[in-house]
């Protein structure tokens, strides 16, 4: 039986069979630590008092229906003051914001609102899934390599050489898979691009959107501040879309409630786009989103204690490998800076397992700690880098601080095993 050309030629995500692997070896009785999936356990991180009780409640209320294409005003009329109150930016509920299931629907739904098949997209590898909507899209990926000496950020200068003739540049920060974030002036050098670019365009071609991923940014730890564009540079406001949503910094992944801001043209064509796919957040979940986050002491009371939890796990990550590192062992880490990503450097690439298995790519590093050391990491190889990359992440919500503290002597144990 033939299927489409886009279906038979769709690859699957690494981290999902990854994940797949550590939930058989879970199953089986083994005690791994999971590092993979960016999720939350939510057991040990729930969703604000606030905003599950007012789920429970608009539920009991009968909010049970189809909820309007675009977002409940409610919600939308709450998401524009939070974002005016939090960033200083100014957009109008009513047609320059919109609220889907997650941020998944609406980057794929801004992706096709700009996006012809075969028009160029940019992006920074490592980098969540662009590789994967530009192959649904027909779109021609654009894959520019990042390095640790900039915490794996885009520059202008890497970007520079790939702008001309591109639709859409896509940059997330903080930044999955690494943890990292902009700094003020990097991202201001590459707004001054992306501006220059649209300056150099002609009246009849499209522009160069800038698609700006930010469902991270309540969460920055320690002195780190987040930047976004149209904050930086107001003129950038025509051409950038925003993705932001509840499901990180509430650790609300479940709740599917996303929103997305920008241009009311392109705003207006997601919408349609979303209408047809029906991918709308529940309409109760709407409804306690919109009561829940104009309540500002509730809101940063939570976030407080969330990124308290979070910064804990992450640094018994970073100072282990660091500690690692110290002892001669070929590993290092970027310190976390927001998110609930490490980067961390496994570099045993060439070495050989007890069994007689040369590891030769990242892959064969992650599979081999998830048998040795009962540690489960992602290789940044899933994240567009090349399979030889010896950097993974480390996604910390899902397990508590005890038991990452727990897996770095088995990650030694491991280590010490190679020839």
């Amino acid at each position: 039986m033939r299927v489409s050309r886009l279906a038979a030629t769709l690859s699957g995500s690494e981290i999902i069979r990854i994940g797949n692997e550590v939930s058989e070896r879970v199953r089986q009785g083994e005690a791994i630590c999971n590092l993979t999936i960016g999720d939350f356990d939510s057991r040990l991180y729930p969703i604000p008092d606030g905003l599950r009780d007012g789920i429970v409640a608009a539920y009991e209320g009968g909010h049970t229906n189809y909820p309007p294409a675009a977002g409940t005003a409610d919600l939308r009329q709450a998401v524009s003051e939070f974002l005016q109150v939090r960033l200083g930016l100014n957009y109008a509920p009513a047609d320059e914001i919109m609220i889907a299931g997650g941020s998944r629907p609406l980057i794929m739904s801004a992706y096709e609102a700009v996006v012809d098949p075969g028009d160029r997209v940019v992006f920074p590898v490592p980098s969540w899934n662009n590789n994967h909507y530009c192959h649904l899209t027909g779109a021609q990926p654009v894959l520019v390599p990042t390095t640790p000496e900039n915490q794996f950020m885009p520059s202008a200068a890497d970007l520079a050489p790939h702008l001309a003739g591109a639709s859409l540049l896509a940059l997330c920060s903080p930044l999955n898979p690494t943890g990292t974030v902009f700094t003020k002036e990097g991202l201001a050098e590459i707004c001054d691009l992306v501006l220059a670019e649209n300056q150099r365009r002609g009246p009849d071609e499209k522009p160069l959107y800038l698609l700006y991923d930010q469902i991270y940014w309540l969460l920055t730890f320690g002195q780190t501040e987040h930047y976004d564009p149209v904050s930086l540079r107001p003129a950038l406001r025509e051409y950038t879309i925003y993705i932001d949503g509840l499901s990180k910094c509430f650790a609300a992944t479940g709740v599917r409630v996303g929103y997305a801001f920008g241009p009311k043209q392109v705003i207006e064509r997601m919408k349609a786009l979303l209408g047809h796919y029906g991918a709308w957040a529940p309409k109760a979940e709407q409804v306690a989103a919109g009561k829940f986050l104009p309540q500002a002491a509730a809101v940063d009371a939570y976030l407080t204690q969330l990124k308290t939890r979070l910064q804990a796990s992450l640094d018994a990550a970073y100072r282990g490998l660091l500690a690692l590192r110290d002892q001669g062992y070929p590993v290092d880490a970027v310190a976390p800076a927001g998110a609930i990503y490490l980067t961390a450097k496994i570099d045993v690439l060439g070495r050989t397992t007890p069994g007689g298995q040369a590891l030769a790519t990242g892959l064969d590093i992650a599979t081999y700690l998830i048998a040795e050391a009962q540690l489960a990491v992602v290789p940044f190889s899933a994240f567009g880098a090349p399979g030889t990359s010896p950097w993974f992440r480390f996604s910390v919500g899902a397990e508590p601080t005890e038991a990452i503290q727990a897996a770095l002597p088995r990650l030694q144990a491991a280590l010490d095993k190679l020839g």
